[in-house]
């Protein structure tokens, strides 16, 4: 297990330098030859909620074994007995293949990085709930780098994917029972059409503890009055929507905002230079700032890179300008920065003890 772990940090090493150095040396353009697919889009069977009934459909699930989400940094341990929140997380895009546009299911590359993403990213809610991570045929990396029809096409794919697990998700869990939504990047993108599509204006928006749409743009005026919940304003609120996109300084999110700027909102109306959400992880609230002391724990990667350890008060946050979360000097954690100072990589893993506590103050409120 340590040795496939290996395999796949050090995959991850290549591609972030890789990218890296292709974007500085030739931007965009030569990334999208090097990661869009060449290929035609091919529709393919719908997976139904009989698909998701079984368990090596999932990557976390309370029937699973080796469930990687229930990993834990030292000092920490997930929940032991059943209750809490049910947390049904979507992980971000694993699959960087430009043979296709959706990943195949049985792509182990991909599967190995979404199981490492839920080791960082989903672990941080496994004290709040028990969780349940579905996979699905996500679309691939080069799908965010272009324009094409078969983008959206492939993105469409995997949210009918999603909609079955979540079915089978509720399903399987008590009637009354609180749910914790979370995701990352595109799991964060495929949160927000859920919550639009299935949560707003329904019953189940009362059973909503938190919604962590982590690592994507969210409009506050084209986007967020469709989603049924409001933006999170204080720690101690229930039913609101949390989101956060990490810069180091100086920043330059050009590569993101440009393409965010040439959609329309759910409500029709242009993205363009709208204000974007942005919670403070460190306060749990609505924008502002707060001192590296007031982080309670930053995931920092093991040397022989298996595992991580928390150390806290190094990593400061405060929302600036049009909503970016600022960290102030760039941070150590490795190589996997993006171009313009952007540690998309690390949304949760240098908030990853906030996150934690955020999860269980608001299970915890009435």
């Amino acid at each position: 297990m340590v040795r496939k772990f290996l395999y796949v940090v050090a995959g991850l090493i290549v591609l972030a330098l890789a990218a890296s150095l292709a974007y500085r040396y030739w931007g965009v353009p030569m990334m999208r030859a090097a990661l869009v697919p060449g290929e035609t889009f091919r529709a393919q069977r719908g997976l139904t909620s009989a698909d998701y009934r079984a368990d090596a459909m999932w990557l976390a699930r309370p029937s699973l074994a080796n469930d990687p989400s229930r990993w834990t940094p030292p000092g920490y341990a997930p929940r032991r007995t059943h209750g809490g929140a049910a947390v049904f997380f979507i992980h971000p895009t694993s699959y960087l293949s430009r043979a296709h546009w959706n990943a195949p299911l049985d792509d182990r590359e991909a599967n190995d990085r979404a199981a490492l993403f839920l080791r960082g990213q989903a672990s941080a809610f496994n004290e709040a709930g028990e969780i349940w991570a579905p996979r699905y045929r996500q679309a691939t990396f080069g799908a965010f780098l272009t324009d094409k029809a078969a983008a959206d096409q492939a993105l469409a794919l995997a949210y009918r994917d999603l909609l079955a697990a979540f079915d089978v998700f509720l399903a399987e869990i008590a009637p009354d029972r609180p749910i914790i939504l979370a995701g990352h990047s595109q799991g964060a993108l495929h949160l927000t059409h859920l919550l639009k599509d299935r949560v707003a204006g329904q019953p189940l928006a009362k059973r909503i503890v938190a919604a962590y749409a982590i690592g994507w743009p969210i409009s506050t005026t084209t986007d967020l009055p469709a989603l049924g919940l409001p933006a999170c304003a204080t720690p101690e609120q229930r039913g609101c929507v949390l989101a956060w996109q990490s810069f180091a300084e100086p920043a330059d999110p050009s590569l993101i905002l440009d393409t965010f700027d040439r959609t329309s909102g759910f409500d029709g109306r242009p993205r363009r230079g709208t204000p974007l959400l942005c919670t403070n992880p460190l306060t749990g609230a609505n924008g502002g700032s707060a001192p590296a002391s007031a982080n309670l724990g930053t995931l920092y990667p093991n040397a022989d890179l298996s595992g991580a350890t928390i150390r806290a008060g190094t990593v400061g946050a405060r929302c600036a300008g049009r909503g970016l979360l600022l960290i102030g000097s760039p941070p150590d954690l490795g190589p996997y920065t993006l171009p313009g100072n952007n540690y998309h990589v690390y949304d949760y893993s240098l908030f990853w003890a906030n996150v934690r506590a955020d999860a269980a103050r608001r299970l915890a409120a009435k």
